[in-house]
């Protein structure tokens, strides 16, 4: 399902940017084996297991293994061991429909991915693996629906923007517990790449990263993404759901393009293209993704005739951000896709005969321009949207920064007469319903090429935590400001974390927003905050005001 059409291409994001089920093993230290396995050097699960981009044949398997004490991510040490795995129609595994065997090594940081195929569409099964008498948790995935099926509807988790450091995952453990989604989409920020007290600062986290430096080699990277694999919240997410995964700038380093990033000193901290590498290596490692040859994550799956989703890779392909408030955003020979890329994306929506075309990216297309906004709330809101403090109108991280890529994409969905496009995107700590505007200053006269929900982040910081302040007590204010400068942005929320649950039927595709009670409660609830919707052939969003049932 990875797209082999790409080729090399020419070539910011600030600190923050743009306005269960089944069993858990018991989390430890990532570089540390559990006293239990200290004493008796015995095989364990220490990580979880998880499933991912589902076929309506196959579905990808993973899990992480501990063959040994000192086999602890990042290491390179510890023997090889056989892995054994089944997948069954029932969670007692009395009715398994496939096995097999694979070997966790070292050279893969002891991570084991299992594809696989011949299963039946759009059903549900239960999945472990075992090493000698030690077996792992079970988890629960889900294959897609026939690719030419008429799919009454599908349901995505959506999430996006997970810092360890800034809370606990409260979101992943309700969306876990929801029996009704068919895939988590993560939109990208799966991990952070800063060190220890950098982002937020020491006063503000809840608990600290590991290593505690900032990653930059191999070892560092599977460190990282073994930390946050111990967190109970989201091994109850990958027990729970498939996901559908992309990368976004953290995965790497703040603001990452294809020779650089803002936070990557090379004399320092070496070659950018080896630190790409090895970030790359370890997301595929430890990432329940197929691993691409390329080493990209643009691919797209198919959910029958009802939904064709396009997944972007942001990073890999685009040129240096340009200055804020630079006229060369609109210079044609920058990219934010890549040539290769976006001529696969706009042939894959002329040549869908989905009802909708979904297209995940991880940063935002829809234009944004500020209005008139009063001193105290200028600075933290330039930071959200990575602006200058003057508040010029341009995130150069996102599409905003690359006009000629996103004049060529709207431009093709409208002379093609697309219809249904509905772009899910994360990156920017907020929550966003938007009309995605043919020209935005002429806008609603102009008319829309498309719709886009934005979903807010998980745990990073946004308004309320850059202010000090609770959720609502100055966002009134700037949203205002913001809607008031930009018609087709129908609702913005600064303040809150959470996740977003996307339902698609033929007639309408509908987000809903959920937020949690407190990022730093491991304990905390969620509620339901607003719903939005663009119905088959608008192109428009609008409220709906309550969330499918």
């Amino acid at each position: 399902m990875t797209s082999r059409f790409i080729s090399p291409a020419p070539s910011r994001r600030t600190v923050v940017k743009a306005a269960a089920v089944g069993a858990v093993a018991v989390p430890v230290l990532a570089g540390a084996a559990s006293p239990a396995l200290a004493a008796t050097g015995a095989t364990a699960f220490l990580h979880g297991v998880a499933s991912g981009d589902p076929l309506p044949d196959g579905v990808l398997l993973w899990t992480r293994v501990t063959p040994a004490p000192e086999a602890v991510p990042g290491s390179g040490l510890g023997p090889d061991v056989r892995v054994d795995w089944e997948l069954a129609e029932d969670r007692s595994f009395t009715r398994v429909v496939a096995t097999g065997a694979t070997t966790a090594s070292a050279t893969s940081d002891h991570t084991v991915k299992a594809d696989v195929r011949g299963l039946r569409p759009a059903t549900a099964y239960w999945f472990r693996f075992r090493v000698g008498d030690t077996v792992s948790p079970a988890g629960r995935t889900r294959t897609a629906p026939a690719l030419d099926d008429a799919a009454p509807g599908v349901r995505f988790g959506v999430v996006s923007c997970a810092n360890w450091e800034a809370g606990h995952f409260a979101a992943y453990r309700h969306l876990a517990a929801r029996p009704d989604l068919d895939a988590i989409l993560h939109l990208g920020d799966y991990l952070y790449e800063y060190g220890s007290g950098v982002y937020p600062k020491a006063a503000h986290g809840v608990r600290a990263h590991e290593p505690r430096h900032e990653i930059v080699s191999l070892a560092d990277y599977r460190v990282r993404h073994a930390t946050y694999k111990t967190d109970p919240d989201l091994q109850a997410l990958h027990a729970a759901h498939p996901f559908v995964a992309i990368w976004d700038d953290h995965e790497f380093a703040n603001d990452a393009w294809t020779g650089g990033a803002e936070n990557h000193t090379p004399g320092t901290e070496g070659d950018w293209a080896a630190r790409v590498t090895a970030a790359k290596q370890a997301y595929f490692e430890w990432m329940p993704v197929r691993t691409s040859t390329e080493g990209t994550v643009f691919r797209r799956l198919r959910f029958g005739r009802l939904a064709d989703l396009h997944l972007l890779d942001l990073r890999s392909f685009r040129s240096a951000q340009a200055k804020t408030g630079s006229g060369s955003v609109d210079d044609p020979e920058r990219t934010l896709t890549g040539r290769a890329q976006l001529d696969w994306l706009k042939a894959g929506l002329a040549g869908s005969d989905a009802a909708w075309q979904l297209v995940g990216t991880s940063v935002m297309i829809s234009p944004v321009a500020f209005g008139s906004l009063p001193a105290h709330l200028l600075e933290p809101i330039a930071e959200l949207m990575g602006l200058p403090k003057e508040g010029l109108a341009v995130n150069v991280d996102q599409w905003d920064g690359y006009t000629d890529d996103r004049r060529e994409l709207l431009t093709h969905l409208t002379s093609r007469a697309i219809r249904n496009t509905v772009f899910l995107t994360g990156d920017i700590h907020m929550a966003w319903a938007n009309d995605v505007p043919v020209k935005a200053a002429t806008y609603p006269f102009s008319g829309s090429a498309a719709t886009e929900f934005v979903v807010t982040s998980v745990t990073s910081d946004n308004l309320d935590d850059l202010l000090g302040v609770a959720p609502g007590t100055v966002s009134v204010v700037a949203t205002g400001a913001v809607r008031a400068a930009n018609r087709h942005v129908k609702w913005v929320d600064m303040d809150h974390h959470g996740y977003g649950v996307l339902d698609v039927t033929t007639e309408r595709a509908q987000m809903d927003y959920y937020t949690v009670s407190d990022k730093r409660d491991p304990a905390a609830t969620t509620s339901w905050e607003r719903s939005y919707r663009t119905l088959s052939g608008t192109q428009r969003v609008e409220r709906v005001y309550q969330p499918v049932r």
